[in-house]
């Protein structure tokens, strides 16, 4: 009697869901349905073959893949985020990146604690965002243009030790950031950039502040004790509105000592 071994090796693992679909599905399931499978069609497919990504298995929301490099993987996954942020479909999903052992199925599904671990951190990462094993991260860290964050360690369901985990952040902002804070050490008191902006509103009848957007801007520039005035035009936009330097400034005064 021959005795059956078990196949191994070792895999990068992608697990995505889509966030929030019971809810969806409740609210309209036909309609829920079709867009994931349009998503899965026409996003997550294609940058699979794109980035070399196997197909493992796929669920009523959710999808597994496997690829042999955990670059190729976190690739794939940002460029999926990338895809569905630009529009490519009014969903909204998860994804879970791991670099572990498996076990190999003599169909090729794959099971272990290799899958497990990418299925929670998937499980535990942000809306549209994507979270990544320590694992990974020791992979990949110089070696993409994207930033990371450290999330610390997390305690996920049905793993008996805490996994380090890290959230990508595409465009490297992470280390963007990291540069300026020590280019840039904050001063005691506030202080004045001038910058030659043009007017970017072109419609003289929308040159006003709404209501609170003085507060909100002016509390996140006190966070930095920062300020940045228009100098060559008097108006700017902040999301998408009309806003009047001017204002800015006579609020940030009233906040000054």
């Amino acid at each position: 009697m021959t005795e059956h071994r078990l196949q191994r090796r070792l895999a990068a693992i992608l697990a995505a869901d889509v966030v929030g679909y019971s809810a969806l599905m409740q609210r309209a399931e036909e309609a829920t349905y079709a867009e994931f499978e349009r998503l899965k069609l026409e996003v997550v497919e294609p940058s699979l073959s794109r980035h070399d990504g196997r197909l493992i298995k796929t669920t009523g929301d959710g999808a597994l893949a496997e690829f042999a490099s955990p670059s190729a993987a976190v690739r794939c996954a940002v460029e999926i985020q990338e895809s569905i942020a630009s529009g490519r479909s009014s969903l909204k999903l998860r994804i879970g990146v791991n670099l572990g052992e498996v076990i190999v199925e003599a169909d090729g599904d794959l099971f272990g604690d290799g899958i497990n671990i990418a299925v929670r951190l998937e499980g535990v990462a942000d809306p549209g965002g994507i979270l990544i094993s320590e694992k990974v991260y020791s992979e990949v860290e110089g070696k993409l243009d994207v930033g990371f964050e450290d999330r610390g360690e997390q305690q996920l369901k049905n793993i008996s030790k805490p996994v380090r985990a890290f959230a990508v952040r595409a465009g490297a902002p992470g280390a963007l950031t990291e540069g300026l804070s020590a280019a840039l050490p904050l001063p005691d008191k506030p202080s004045i950039a001038v910058l030659p902006f043009e007017n970017m509103s072109g419609d003289p009848e929308q040159e006003y502040f709404a209501d609170g957007m003085v507060e909100e801007i002016t509390t996140a520039l006190s966070r930095f004790k920062w300020l940045f005035v228009i100098a060559r035009n008097s108006s700017f936009t902040f999301k998408g509105r009309a806003v009047d330097a001017k204002e800015v400034g006579q609020a940030w005064c009233a906040l000054c000592p």
